[in-house]
């Protein structure tokens, strides 16, 4: 998964404090969803910084396509 919120706070002339002040989470927890380190996020977070940043999920995370493990595809375990 790929987090766009560094661009989308350069686009808006907003900084991470400012954005951290108008959702109420910490700047700590906004620094590590930035630069990709969040495990999971609620959707009421989602909510609130998508209201913020006037932007729908889409804009802020984008998924990449998982690797087959074990170089298998998706017919995984047919024979």
């Amino acid at each position: 998964m790929d987090v766009h919120l560094e661009k989308l706070l350069a686009d808006r002339g907003m900084t991470l404090t400012e954005l951290s002040a108008r959702v109420g989470i910490t700047l700590a927890n906004l620094s590590n969803l930035k630069n990709g380190h969040a495990r999971a996020i609620r959707f009421s977070t989602l909510t609130a910084l998508c209201d913020a940043l006037q932007c729908r999920p889409g804009d802020l995370f984008t998924v990449r396509p998982l690797r087959p493990a074990g170089g298998r595809g998706a017919d995984r375990g047919s024979a």
